[in-house]
């Protein structure tokens, strides 16, 4: 049945204008992006295949070109529209957290970490540098690779905050599996950075564990 069929309100662009994108399932977005179906099949149902066969929406849009385009109901200009919005996605989100800007809001920061994190298909240790005012100096990802308390060396996060004269940093590394539930071993690293960074007066306001769709503040939990 054509989605031209559907009442309004399961129709996805009607039911993203009456109650907001948040109220739309990832199928029914994916489906306004796709916009058209397949021969025998909607724009939805088309969408719900593809967010199983590749197990959801995390794995789908980080297909590379020619895995892309090898989908059914894809191809090289839906490719090249979706690296456009997830560009302008990524670019919008780094907009609340420029060179200078203090950081108003816990969750502008965690959409920001998510945002240059979430798709590394490798686990990444990051740090954002930050000023008496909290204000944004710069952020960098500097160990890559297994994120344990071996793997990790506070050395080199002092050495990079004394070299940017930061005041405060939040630290935040991703889980590639897509669940940001912290490990021991992540509460570890977190204790032993803010014990080091202690003897310089360079306060840990917090480690984030970034996941598929979701973030974990290790301050939240009470670990720092």
């Amino acid at each position: 049945m054509s989605i031209t069929t559907w009442p309004d309100d399961e129709r996805p662009r009607e039911k993203l204008l009456q109650r907001g994108a948040a109220a739309l399932s990832d199928a029914e977005l994916l489906a306004i992006f796709l916009r058209i179906g397949a021969p025998g099949i909607s724009a939805v149902d088309l969408a719900r295949d593809l967010l199983k066969q590749h197990g959801g929406l995390r794995t789908l849009l980080g297909l590379d070109q020619a895995e892309f385009c090898a989908t059914r109901g894809l191809g090289p200009a839906k490719y090249v529209q979706l690296q456009a919005v997830l560009e302008l996605a990524r670019r919008y989100l780094e907009e609340t957290l420029q060179r200078g800007d203090a950081i108003q809001s816990v969750a502008d920061t965690h959409r920001y970490l998510m945002a240059k994190m979430r798709h590394h298909p490798h686990e990444v240790f990051a740090v954002l540098f930050l000023d008496n005012k909290h204000r944004v100096i710069q952020y960098e990802e500097l160990f890559f690779g297994t994120i344990d308390s071996s793997s990790v060396h506070p050395r080199q996060v002092v050495k990079r905050a004394l070299y940017h004269n930061a005041a405060a940093v939040i630290v935040a590394h991703n889980h590639p599996s897509g669940v940001a539930e912290p490990s021991r071993a992540d509460e570890l690293i977190t204790l032993r950075l803010k014990e080091a960074l202690a003897l310089l007066d360079v306060r840990l306001l917090d480690h984030v564990v970034v996941g598929d769709g979701d973030v974990v503040s290790l301050a939240a939990r009470g670990v720092i």
